[in-house]
């Protein structure tokens, strides 16, 4: 009867063991699949985002150039139409996030800046020049040093970088989404993230 009884003993220890083995095992596997499917998700919203924005302006030039003995004077002036294409882009594949499959916590480390890039095209009207001041390349590079200048002022005052972020945070969101399907959590930085609008509040 003794041996009857460890037998039966024996045989429930040997099940609940393997079975033990098999959910651990599964656990695993199932971790591995999620933090994968996670990695997966964030390579995915790596790509550039980006607003683009067009502005025009017309602007006036001109340069006078003393000679002898500040007697005679040369004169060069031209009218310049400025039309100038914006971009406003986040590069989400340098975005850093570590994830901690134990916990089942994905924390987003940081997000890149925004890449800002102006491509002006100008083009040059009633342009005047004196024999003794002709235009050179230092005066078409000082005339773009001061479109940029301009362009940026006006891209300061625009909404093309709320527009930028409005589409990163649609990008991160996605990242939100899945971490919440497979029950895991998301952070930013010493953030929890409860909630799509919680992006909103972020400081990127």
């Amino acid at each position: 009867m003794f041996r009857f009884l460890a037998g039966i003993i024996t045989a429930v220890a040997v099940i609940w063991s393997f079975q033990y083995f098999l959910e651990k095992n599964s656990e695993k596997e199932e971790m591995l699949l999620n933090s994968a499917l996670l990695e997966q998700q964030i390579k995915q919203v790596g790509k550039l985002i980006a607003t683009e924005g067009q502005f025009s302006q017309v602007l006036s030039y001109k340069n006078t150039k003393k000679n002898y003995f500040d007697i005679f004077s040369a004169n060069k002036k031209a009218l310049v139409i400025v039309n100038a294409k914006v971009t406003v882009a986040y590069d989400l594949r340098q975005i850093e996030t570590e994830i901690d499959q134990e916990a089942k916590e994905v924390t987003i480390i940081k997000v890149p800046e925004p890449e800002i890039n102006i491509y002006p095209d100008l083009q040059y009207y009633d342009v005047s020049q004196d024999y003794f001041n002709k235009f050179d390349a230092a005066d078409y590079n000082k005339i773009k040093g001061s479109v940029n200048k301009l362009i940026q002022t006006k891209i300061d005052q625009s909404d093309l970088k709320e527009n930028a972020k409005e589409r990163l945070i649609n990008e991160l969101s996605k990242i939100y989404l899945l971490t919440n399907t497979l029950g895991w959590s998301l952070q930013y930085q010493e953030t929890t993230i409860n909630s799509p609008t919680d992006l909103d509040r972020l400081n990127f």
